[in-house]
C-alpha cells in the first residue's frame, strides 16, 4: 500500500529522495499510482540473502545456448511471467538500443609450484618437507596492472603460504616464472612475470578456463567455447559476462532484422564483479576497479537514443556498471574513452542511462544482486527470486536468465 503522502510523488524512475531515515525510490506505476520502494538509509548485506537448493546451481551449459528459461519482470505492473529466452527479441521495442559487453574470457587459472624460498622452515625429519615447500599452487590472474614489467593482480591458493619474494613456476618444463612482489588481504597478491616472448600464447596453452567455484568440477575443453559469448572480441576477462551466453548468431540477427541497434562496449570482468562482500553494511564495501572502453561510435548510438527518449537495454550487470560509470559526471551523457570503473550500484542509486536489463540469477548477498535490486526495487526482485527457486529455474553462470523492464 502506497502511503497517502507519496501518491503525488512523480519523479523519474530510479530517482530517490531522503525522508528522515528512509530512502524513497520511485520504481514505476501501477493503476496510475506511483510505486515506491522504501529503504533505510543504512542498507545491510543480509537484506539480499535468499535460500537456494544446491541442485538448482547449473553445473553444465544447456545443449543449445538459446534454450534457457527467462523470467520476465515488469516494473510498471509489479508482475512477472515465465518465458523462454527465445522470446526475448519479441519483447524489444522499435527504437531500443541493445548494449553488450564484448570482453573475451582468457584461461586465467594457472597451476604451478612454488620455489619454497620464503616458506617457514620445517623439520628436516618431516618427510613432507620437500612436497610442502614446493607444493602445488593455484593462481587466478584478475587484472594486468603493468605491461613492462609484466605485473598482475591475482588470487593465489594456498594464500597464507605464499609470501613476498616467493617464486612461482608454471609448466613442465617451466614456461612461465613469476615473483610475488606485493601481498594483499584474502589471498590477493601482485606478481611480476619474467620477460617472455608472446606471454599470452603461453597463458592460452597452460591456463584453465576460470569457472566459478560454485561449478563443482574441473574445466573441460568445451568450456573454452561455452563460457564465452558469441560476440566476444577483446581479451581480458577472468569471468564471463554471463547474460550474453544465451545469445546465438541467429538471435542477434533476428534482433537486427527488426531494426534494433546493437552497441558493443568492453569491461574486463575481474574482482570488482565477483569479489565477495565481507562487511555488514552495504555502503562499507569497496569495489575493485575494472578496465573498460567505450568507442566513439557506441557512445554516439547510446547518447542519440537517450536524447530521443528511446530505451537502453543492457545485457548484463557489467554493461550497466560501465554505462553508468561513464555517465556519472556528465548528467547522463555517456563519454567515450578508456578508464577503470569502480562504481558500486545498490538500492538508492539513481540510474542515468539504463532502462531495462537482461541478466542471469546471482549469488545471495552479492554486489550483482544488489545492482539488480537497485534497478527493480529490492522487495520486487527478491520476491521474483523466490519464485524462480520455487519454479526450478537454473541459477548462476550456466543457468537461466531474467529480463526486467
Amino acid at each position: 500500500m502506497v502511503p497517502q503522502a507519496l501518491r503525488t510523488f512523480q519523479p523519474n524512475r530510479g530517482e530517490y529522495c531522503k525522508n528522515s531515515s528512509l530512502l524513497t525510490i520511485y520504481i514505476g506505476k501501477q493503476a496510475g499510482v506511483p510505486l515506491v520502494q522504501l529503504y533505510n538509509s543504512t542498507v545491510f548485506v543480509s537484506d539480499f540473502d535468499y535460500d537456494l537448493p544446491p541442485e538448482l546451481i547449473a553445473q553444465e551449459p544447456l545443449a543449445e545456448r538459446s534454450g534457457s528459461r527467462m523470467l520476465h519482470l515488469n516494473r510498471e505492473t509489479g508482475s512477472w511471467q515465465d518465458r523462454r529466452f527465445r522470446e526475448f527479441p519479441d519483447l524489444l521495442r522499435p527504437g531500443d538500443v541493445l548494449v553488450v559487453n564484448n570482453t573475451r574470457v582468457f584461461p586465467a587459472r594457472l597451476y604451478g609450484h612454488r620455489s619454497g624460498e620464503r616458506a617457514q622452515p620445517l623439520s628436516p625429519n618431516n618427510p613432507a618437507t620437500r612436497e610442502f615447500l614446493r607444493g602445488r599452487v593455484e593462481v587466478l590472474l584478475t587484472r594486468q596492472v603493468s605491461v613492462e614489467p609484466n605485473e598482475w593482480e591475482c588470487l593465489v591458493r594456498p594464500g597464507r603460504k605464499i609470501g613476498i619474494g616467493e617464486y612461482l613456476f608454471f609448466g613442465h618444463p617451466v614456461e612461465l616464472e613469476a615473483e610475488v612482489v606485493e601481498r594483499g588481504s584474502f589471498g590477493e597478491r601482485r606478481i611480476r612475470f619474467a620477460p617472455k616472448e608472446d606471454f599470452f600464447a603461453n597463458v592460452e596453452r597452460l591456463g584453465h578456463v576460470p569457472l566459478p567455484p560454485y561449478i563443482d568440477r574441473e574445466d573441460r575443453a568445451p568450456d573454452r567455447e561455452r563460457y564465452q559469448t558469441v560476440y566476444a572480441q577483446a581479451r581480458g576477462s577472468v569471468a564471463a559476462p554471463t547474460a550474453g551466453l544465451h545469445f546465438t548468431p541467429e538471435v542477434l540477427q533476428t534482433i537486427r532484422d527488426r531494426g534494433i541497434e546493437i552497441a558493443e562496449i568492453t569491461l574486463h570482468v575481474g574482482l570488482g564483479t565477483f569479489q565477495p562482500v565481507r562487511v555488514d553494511r552495504v555502503e562499507d564495501h569497496k569495489i575493485h576497479r575494472e578496465s573498460y572502453e567505450i568507442s566513439t561510435a557506441a557512445a554516439h548510438v547510446i547518447n542519440v537514443a537517450k536524447q530521443d527518449r528511446r530505451r537502453i537495454v543492457a545485457i548484463g550487470t557489467t554493461t550497466v556498471r560501465t554505462l553508468e560509470y561513464a555517465a556519472q559526471s556528465s548528467g547522463g551523457h555517456v563519454d567515450a574513452g578508456k578508464g577503470e570503473a569502480d562504481l558500486f550500484i545498490y538500492p538508492g542509486y539513481q540510474f542515468r542511462v539504463v532502462d531495462a536489463l537482461l541478466t542471469n540469477f546471482h549469488l545471495p548477498q552479492s554486489t550483482l544482486l544488489m545492482l539488480v535490486c537497485a534497478l527493480g526495487g529490492k522487495d520486487f526482485v527478491m520476491n521474483a527470486y523466490r519464485h524462480a527457486v520455487e519454479a526450478g529455474y537454473r541459477f548462476y553462470s550456466y543457468g537461466d536468465c531474467m529480463f526486467m523492464e
